[in-house]
């Protein structure tokens, strides 16, 4: 599938506190580029991308060092730490009109950068965007797995369009990226998004591996936030089972209502105190949840309106 004339690729990577795997996953990925470069798939000119995402250690400088080795490496680095989203948006911005297409990949290698080569091919052969969708979780922990399957059917249950097992690891065309940068939202959910923009797609499997170093920067704290974002983002399901969960409650209220009349009228002595304390309770806790969720919706809204700055480049190499 060699072509006369390559298009150039663009490999963005967002890093937060990645000195340890950069020197690892960096080599890697040049390799491939190198394969696909030889194979006259992708242009020489063809790059990587790495995103510092206001880390606290030397993540840049590391970034620097790599980038003195081989022209290849180039590196952005954000003024403070804007979230793997932004940090993910940043890079494609950057490089969408410097490439003819891009792959967005984290830096730990987990996701299998060989897939890069059948993404490629699949982008040469007609779609815009490739998915890199995980073959298997058999290597996850039980809850990991059967937590991710819950996360997922919750998500279409929501109306959300996402890609079973696909995480960030993606190629989108020069097209597809002018595409996205149309999505002003500032609460950004790139999995939820990059299905709306349509256009042809495929699906490439690989096979997950553990980090090549450091540790996992989404702990089950952040990964809950980030459902949490991914839903109220996309949906308004949850302000509709509020108000249901009202009408049902209501229905309950009639038939207690009807019960306790009943009682007065037949002399029967009311069930009173714990009784009384179950429903209050119960009753209250369905408040502050609905009041939760609303709050959440809030919350987007107030961030929305506001439309600050998604992101703010403080350094950027070569210039």
């Amino acid at each position: 599938m060699a072509i006369s004339n390559p298009p150039v690729l663009a490999v963005v990577v967002p890093c937060y506190k990645e000195t340890e795997a950069l020197p690892e996953s960096l080599p890697r990925l040049l390799q491939v580029l190198d394969e696909l470069s030889a194979s006259r798939l992708i242009s020489p000119e063809s790059f990587v991308l790495c995103v510092d995402d206001g880390s606290p250690d030397n993540t840049w400088g590391t970034i620097l060092a790599a980038a003195g080795r081989d022209s290849r490496v180039q590196g952005l680095a954000l003024a403070h730490n804007a979230g793997h989203q932004y940090a993910l948006l940043a890079g494609l911005m950057d490089v969408r009109t410097r490439c003819d297409a891009a792959v967005s990949i984290d830096a730990d290698m987990q996701d299998d950068p060989r897939a890069i080569i059948e993404m490629v091919q699949a982008w040469h052969s007609g779609a815009e965007i490739v998915y890199g969708v995980r073959r298997s979780r058999d290597t996850d922990t039980w809850f990991k797995r059967n937590s991710a399957r819950a996360f997922y059917k919750l998500q279409h249950s929501m109306g959300l369009q996402s890609v079973y097992d696909h995480a960030d690891y993606r190629l989108m065309s020069a097209r597809a990226l002018d595409i996205l940068s149309r999505f002003k939202e500032q609460n950004l959910f790139l999995r939820g998004i990059v299905p709306l923009i349509g256009l042809n797609t495929s699906v490439v499997y690989y096979d997950r591996h553990e980090r090549v170093a450091g540790e996992s920067k989404y702990p089950l704290k952040k990964m809950l936030a980030f459902s949490v974002d991914g839903i109220t983002s996309f949906s308004a399901r949850p302000l509709r089972w509020i108000f249901f969960t009202g009408l049902g409650l209501l229905v309950i209220d009639i038939v207690v209502a009807c019960y306790v009349l009943i009682s007065l009228l037949y002399g029967n002595p009311v069930s009173g105190w714990s009784s009384l304390m179950l429903s209050v309770w119960f009753l209250g806790s369905l408040i502050l949840m609905a009041v939760g969720v609303t709050g959440e919706y809030i919350g987007k809204i107030f961030t929305e309106v506001k439309a600050r700055p998604r992101f703010i480049v403080r350094e950027r190499f070569p210039e």
